[in-house]
Order: structure tokens, then sequence, then C-alpha cells
């Protein structure tokens, strides 16, 4: 591992109160004793005790940068398990660069993006589905995706993989200790006894898969396509979800000629929404791009929201809007409810076989019916969070799958009557497989891959 002292901004390049530069390594002790002077001027940083803060100056060729504290981690008890520096300054722009020129003029080198907590990882204070909790806590959008990535930052999901694991390499060992001893372990009667074991790990292994859906949206959000016929209200529906006029409202259809994307939270649901052009058919080219766009979209989606008007009769539109959403996960929202109604929303629902929700875009009504009932339909009407554990991360979700598939194919042998080593081999491999996710078997470019998503300074 590269054993060079590393430092970077740790907070973001704005005017603000305060900005940090993190330092970790060898000499990070040694680079503050060049260029920090305290008030009294005899304080060397590299004398003073761990997890102590210090006030003094930044200074470089003995001209004062600025007025600092300085928090000293010693290693090993420090994020890296190096010797940790953070200076913390004014926010300003222009001197926190000036303070981070001299930390690499006295001997540091910029971190690469996720380098201190790649260094963590290496260093052997968190595994690698922590690690990647830590990005996913700076990036998490709603308050469920946060307590997730906290919990997996604890260690839930390394809990779990390694009671899985020490499992199997349990079965492992008495395997091949037998095939080596066949005078004194007998392997007779073992297939049951393993295939026993074999559902146990399957049961908790299907349940992490199971739960990558939802771990899915409340990490990245639900994709959300809002489609309808011009002039339904999918607009106003937009602008009531997101809190201000992101989109044109007008009385001409077809005003929406192209989508329009935001992301807003729901209560404690994100939803990526898609607002698209209506629905018709229609001579003008550039709307009928428009029309062609919000059909694709809709079919990509995780959740489609149908507006119908519900002061108008259906038409031709219409039913190409319902043939959409055949196979799709749909809500239809009765718009205008306010106004003379004309369609009766049971016949929608008998016609579509999708739930309808009355509403008002105008007057703001209806909208915590489609908040509880997108609940309902993505997490099973529960949105509580104690230790549940949700699979987030796409590489860790194909490591499960393919233990699963390795762990079935040991259950076959064993239905087969197959030799015991045959066992051995997909034992292992579902053994490395969830290895892969807390980060033991796995090459450096894929750890290079993770860390590099990183943001500077951490």
């Amino acid at each position: 591992m590269n054993k060079d002292t590393i430092a970077a901004i740790a907070t973001a390049m704005n005017n603000a109160g305060i900005s940090i530069i993190r330092i970790s390594g060898d000499d990070a002790l040694s680079i503050m004793d060049k260029i920090y002077k305290s008030k009294s001027g005899d304080k060397k940083i590299s004398k003073m005790p761990s997890h102590t803060i210090h006030y003094g100056f930044i200074v470089d060729d003995e001209v004062i940068i600025d007025e600092v504290m300085i928090l000293i981690m010693k290693g090993p008890k420090s994020y890296t398990k190096e010797d940790v520096i953070e200076i913390d300054c004014h926010g300003g722009i222009v001197v926190t660069k000036r303070i981070l020129e001299a930390v690499i003029k006295n001997g540091a080198r910029i971190a690469e993006p996720g380098e201190f907590t790649k260094r963590a990882f290496l260093n052997g204070r968190i595994d690698l589905s922590q690690a990647e909790a830590v990005s996913d806590i700076i990036n998490a959008k709603n308050e469920f995706a946060l307590k997730n990535s906290i919990n997996q930052l604890r260690g839930n999901v390394l809990n779990k993989i390694k009671v899985i694991r020490d499992g199997l390499i349990h079965d492992l060992a008495f395997i091949e200790a037998a095939l080596d001893d066949p005078e004194h372990i007998s392997l007779e009667g073992f297939g049951d006894e393993l295939n026993s074991h074999i559902d146990d790990n399957l049961k908790e292994l299907k349940i992490l898969l199971k739960s990558s859906e939802n771990g899915r949206f409340l990490k990245e959000g639900i994709k959300t396509v809002i489609i309808g016929k011009p002039n339904a209200g999918k607009s106003s529906l937009l602008n009531i979800l997101v809190g201000t006029d992101r989109a044109i409202v007008t009385e001409i259809a077809g005003t929406t000629r192209d989508t329009l994307e935001e992301t807003i939270q729901l209560g404690n649901i994100t939803l990526n929404i898609i607002d698209t052009a209506g629905i018709r058919t229609t001579e003008d080219i550039i709307e009928k791009i428009g029309v062609d766009k919000a059909k694709k979209s809709a079919l990509d989606a995780d959740l489609v929201i149908y507006v119908i008007d519900a002061s108008r009769n259906l038409d031709e539109n219409d039913k190409e809007i319902i043939n959409l959403i055949t196979d799709k996960k749909a809500v239809i929202l009765f718009n205008k409810s306010d106004l003379d109604v004309i369609i009766n929303p049971k016949e929608i629902e008998t016609l579509t076989g999708k739930d309808v929700i009355s509403i008002s875009a105008k007057e703001n009504q209806g909208i915590d019916l489609l908040e509880k009932w997108i609940i309902d339909q993505f997490f099973r009407g529960q949105l509580n969070f104690n230790d549940e554990i949700y699979i987030t991360n796409m590489r860790q979700k194909e490591a499960i799958a393919g233990s699963i598939e390795s762990l079935e194919m040991v259950k076959k042998s064993i239905e087969d009557q197959m030799p015991e080593d045959f066992y051995s081999i997909d034992i292992m491999h579902a053994y490395e497989l969830l290895g892969s996710i807390i980060g033991e078997a796995v090459d450096e470019d894929l750890v290079n891959t993770i860390f590099r998503e990183f943001c500077m300074g951490k």
C-alpha cells in the first residue's frame, strides 16, 4: 500500500463558517510542526497527546496564513488508523486553498477521491460494505436511505455475511477433513445434514436478495413517470409535488413538448419524477417527438402515474395509454374531481385493472392518498426502520445472487448423490462471493473503482 502522507479539503469549496483540511500518514505530525505556530510559539504538534485540540496559526515562511484549530488523532485510533490531523480554518476559498498548498509544500500530496476511506479499509478499520456505506451516507436522498447506510456502517451487513460464511467454512472444513482422513471421519449421512445447513443459508440469502429491490428504491428513489392526455393536469401535479412552478401550465393543450425531470420527497419517499408531453395523435413533428419520449419513459419506469381529466370522456388516446400501462406498476389519478365529473372511477378501475385515486391538482387534494398508495405498493404498507437490512448496492446484490446459485448447485449435487468434493467446489465459490461483499478476496482494480466514486477529502 502507498504510504505517502495525503491531504485534501474535506468540506465543500465555498464561503462558509469554517473549512477543514484533512491530513493522514506517517508524516502528518512532522508536517504540522513545520507550518503550525502556537500562540506562545513553543508548542510542537508532534509532542501533543492524541485526541486533543490546539489553537494557533498556520504559517508559511513565517507569514501567518490563518488562525486555526488543530485536531490531533494519532494512529491507530483514527479514521485511517494512521496519524491524522484536521485543520479547522476560516471558510474562505482562498485561505483554505492557501493552507492546503502549505501542507503540500511541506511533504504531503493531494489525496485521490475516497483515499482516506480506502486507507481505512486497507488498514482493517472497516470492511468493504462499511466503506460503501460511507459513500451512501453522503449521498443519502431521504431519512430511510440515511438510516440504512448508518446501519450498514455499524456492521449489520458484515455481521450477517460473517455468520453465513462461518457456517459454510465449517461445513467445507469437515468435508476436506473427512476426505483426507476417511478412517477417522465419516461422511455417512452428512449429505442430509449439509442439505439442512444449505437450506438455512439460502433462506437468509434470499431475504437479503429480496431486500435489494426496496433497497434500490430507498437509495436511488422510485423512477416515476407522469403520463396522460394533453391538459389532463400532469404539469399541475408536478408543480404540487415539487412545491414550485417547475412546469408551465396553460389552458392550451400540448404546452409540454419535452420531458421535465425532478427529484422530490413525498413524505419519506424519494420520487425521481418525469413529467411528459401529453399523449395524443398529432401531426406536429416536435410534439410527436415528445409523445414518443413519453411512451418510452413510461416503459422504463418503476411507477407510472396516469392522470385522467375526470371532466372529459375517454377517447382513443386513453385506450393507447391504458394499453401502455397494462404490464406496469401504475396508479390512475382521477384529476379535476372538484369539477363536474362525467367518468365513473369504478368503471376506470374495471377497464384498466389499476387503482384509482381521486385528486384535484388545482386544490391540492388527494396527494396524501397517493403517498399512502406508493408505500402500500412498494414497501408493503410499512416504512418503519429498526435493524432491517436492505441491500442497496448492485455489486453486493450480484454477489448474493451468485452465492445463491452456487448453493443451489450444492443441493443438486446432494440430490444426485455426487461425490463430496463436488460439494466443496460450489460451497467455496459461494464463500468467496460472499467474501467479496465485505472485501475479502477482491482484486485491486475493483477496490480502486469503488473508491474512485467517492468525493474528495473522504
